[in-house]
C-alpha cells in the first residue's frame, strides 16, 4: 500500500469516526431537551455502564418523542419504567417431575 492510499484510508476512516461523533452529540442533544436533568444524568450513568442498553434507551426515547408519546420532559421515575421493562427477564423455573 503506498502512503497516498495509506492517508486517503486514514482521511476516511477519520472522517467516518467525526460523523459518528457528531450523530450521537446531536442524539444526546435531543434526549436532553426531552428529559429532566435528573433522568438525563440517569441516562449518562446508564451510558457509562452499558452501551448496549443506553443505545436501545435512547432509540426508544426518540421514537416515543417523534410518536408524540412522550407528554412533557420525561422524568426520572418514566425513564426507570422503561429500563426494566427493557431488561426484563422472566425468573427461570425448575420443575420436577415425579414417577
Amino acid at each position: 500500500m503506498t502512503e497516498e492510499q495509506e492517508d486517503e484510508r486514514y482521511r476516511k476512516e477519520m472522517s467516518r469516526r467525526i460523523k459518528l461523533m457528531q450523530q450521537e452529540q446531536q442524539r444526546r442533544e435531543i434526549a436532553r431537551r426531552l428529559m429532566t436533568s435528573e433522568a438525563y444524568e440517569r441516562l449518562m450513568n446508564v451510558r457509562l455502564s452499558n452501551r448496549e442498553l443506553y443505545t436501545q434507551l435512547l432509540n426508544l426515547i426518540i421514537q416515543m418523542a417523534q410518536g408524540n408519546r412522550i407528554a412533557g420532559k420525561l422524568t426520572e421515575e418514566q425513564l426507570r419504567s422503561l429500563l426494566s421493562r427493557l431488561t426484563y427477564k422472566p425468573e427461570p423455573t425448575v420443575q420436577f417431575k415425579h414417577k
